[in-house]
């Protein structure tokens, strides 16, 4: 696996291809997000980590577009027909498609033409007339994987990648994810896999309880914490803010 970091990713002046201000999501009288704020510079990738029903989902959501925020605004500071793509946890296609078929209906929306290189990206290219159904659990990722980079969008938000599978694939997904990066790309990801996040990451946002805990490279919050790995630096810094969070909420809002 490849270290980070990316050309744009020690850089703290560079532009923000989105930002997240000050933004705040409730659910009747279940709030899950407070004041949450950070910026997603083009050519990085920033990890969203945090205990589970920390508000994780519902912040990805609320940057892919799909829900609003109660509070403050998620901008987009690009020009193009797809702003951005978005990987969710389960992602779900037709069984009886094959895979080109299915990524030829997606790309036909934001006139995408270049499939075969889509498949090659993500190393699909062999499996290109499988039927969806056949496919694994990781080659399932591997085609939402292809389609959430449809159109080129400059903003890819990326819900738990890599969840269930085995290290192999892991490893081959998180490649993808960095060869985005290195293109340009800003990645968000929400990930448990900590020690992927220590590796390829530029940026880690530490979310517990729906506030912001921690920010910064996995060496400086483990340099915050005087703790030798990202893992040790996570545990001191929910302790710290209070303890480990495991809230139950809506379905979806758990992550």
């Amino acid at each position: 696996m490849t270290t980070a970091a990316h050309p744009d990713s020690t850089d703290e002046h560079a532009q923000p291809v989105a930002s997240v201000d000050a933004v705040g999501k409730s659910f009747g009288d279940l709030t899950v997000l407070d004041d949450v704020s950070f910026d997603l510079p083009a050519g990085t990738i920033t990890a969203l980590i945090g205990p589970n029903g920390s508000g994780k989902t519902t912040l990805l959501r609320i940057v892919a577009g799909l829900l609003r925020p109660t509070t403050g605004r998620v901008d987009l500071a690009v020009d193009a027909e797809r702003t951005v793509g978005y990987l969710p946890q389960q992602p779900a296609f037709r069984p009886r498609f094959s895979v080109a078929e299915t990524l030829s209906f997606y790309a036909n929306l934001v006139n995408d033409g270049d499939l075969a290189a889509r498949l090659e990206q993500v190393g699909l290219r062999d499996v290109h007339d499988r039927r969806v159904g056949a496919l694994s659990g990781g080659m399932t990722r591997l085609l939402a994987l292809a389609q959430t980079t449809i159109g080129d969008p400059p903003v890819v938000v990326l819900d738990e990648p890599t969840s269930g599978l085995d290290p192999e694939m892991t490893e081959h997904i998180f490649e993808v994810i960095d060869d985005l990066a290195d293109a340009g790309v800003a990645v968000l990801l929400a990930t448990h896999d900590l020690a992927a996040v220590e590796t390829v990451t530029d940026r880690v946002v530490l979310l517990d309880d729906g506030h912001i805990v921690a920010r910064g490279s996995p060496a400086d919050l483990a340099s915050e914490t005087g703790t030798d790995s990202l893992g040790a630096a996570f545990s001191a810094l929910v302790r710290k803010d209070g303890g480990l969070t495991v809230r139950t909420g809506r379905r979806g809002d758990d992550a």
